[in-house]
């Protein structure tokens, strides 16, 4: 197997040693270059095209956004961004999301002495999912999806205590995708938990930003917070999220833990506690993202008798997760992103389905 080459954008010695720290990148992992500065990335570039870019956030006189859409029109490639984990370093994480990096990981601050094996598995990690990952271009212009007309929320079918409950999963890709659904969802959607891989302190800061966008109301969960029609809870990073049902409400429980498939928060743990304590009555949907996480857990889903609905690969920059679904069985209908905040408000009200629609539901 030939190994991933990286060309690394940093104007010091911090990213380059964390992404080498683990023994096992040393033969998965070629550095191709480490530029500084915007002559030494066209350098680097012209010399060897990488199959990874790592890219430092807020480097002096570079423009990230416009370096990456760059860098992908003229030739998509993956691109992992590395921020420190301030205000100001996740809101540039989340434009070069918003832009098509494929994921973000956080920057130290300073030059570590020793790097931390979290921080060093979580580049390295991220470099290889992004190695196989499939480039969507952002095109530089906001997502606008399709308007959807707001539907009444109907009583649960099989208990009029509970309100419907929809669980999203995204990993690579996610933070797009979950805006295209959010934006376009009417104040009066069932309530959404949801978990999309990002680094500690980056989940509130993209809620913040979803927020104004939205009809629903998204925030950072809050451990005990309910599910509410018109809401939507994202798992914290670095930790994780379950549903629970406390009298006649969902709520939600934010715990620590030890990483579930390399993740936390993990699509499994949510997905699992979905099941066990929404079953029939729950909606689950797993997005684009590389790896496995969230496929055991959506098949629980299943089997406890909730809908559950995969994306389509087209849309996809990772279908790994959405395609091992598939595979499994764990699956009742494939859909095109467009068409899943659709899905969402008919799940309101019982329809017979149809295994791996393509299309609106």
């Amino acid at each position: 197997m030939s190994s991933i080459k990286v060309l690394i954008v940093d104007d010091s010695a911090v990213l380059c040693q964390v992404l080498t720290a683990q023994p096992s990148a040393r033969g998965e992992v070629e550095i191709t270059g480490v530029a500084a500065d915007l002559q030494r990335v066209g350098e680097a570039l012209q010399a060897q095209w990488p199959d990874v870019i790592v890219l430092q956030l807020g480097l002096a006189g570079v423009d990230d956004v416009a370096l990456l859409r760059q860098i992908l029109a003229e030739r998509p490639t993956p691109v992992v961004v590395s921020a420190p984990p301030t205000e100001a370093g996740i809101e540039l994480a989340m434009d070069a999301l918003g832009a098509g990096a494929v994921c973000a990981v956080t920057r130290p601050t300073g030059i570590p002495r020793k790097v931390s094996t979290d921080l060093s598995d979580d580049l390295l990690h991220a470099v290889r999912a992004a190695s196989h990952a499939r480039i969507v271009p952002a095109g530089g212009e906001p997502i606008a999806p399709r308007p959807i007309t707001p539907r009444p929320i109907a009583a649960c079918p099989s208990c009029s205590r509970f309100p419907p409950v929809v669980a999203i999963g995204a990993s690579a890709g996610g933070a797009r995708a979950l805006e295209t659904v959010l934006r376009a969802l009417p104040a009066d959607s069932p309530g959404v938990v949801a978990v999309v891989h990002m680094p500690e302190g980056f989940t509130a800061a993209f809620a913040r930003l979803l927020n104004p966008l939205c009809q629903v109301e998204v925030r950072e969960a809050r451990h005990g917070d309910r599910v509410l029609p018109g809401r939507v809870l994202l798992a914290p990073g670095g930790a994780h999220m379950l549903l629970k049902r406390s009298g006649t409400q969902y709520v939600v429980d934010i715990i620590d833990g030890p990483a579930v498939s390399r993740r936390r928060p993990s699509v499994d743990v949510l997905f699992r506690s979905v099941a066990r304590f929404a079953g029939k009555e729950a909606l689950g949907i797993i997005m684009t993202g590389m790896g496995n996480d969230g496929v055991r857990g959506l098949k629980e889903m299943h089997e406890a008798g909730a809908r559950t609905i995969a994306q389509d690969e087209a849309g996809c920059v990772g279908f790994n997760m959405p395609g091992e679904a598939i595979r499994m069985g764990a699956v009742t209908r494939v859909l095109p992103l467009q068409a899943i905040p659709e899905a969402i408000m008919g799940s309101v009200e019982p329809a017979p389905e149809v295994s791996m629609e393509q299309g609106p539901a």
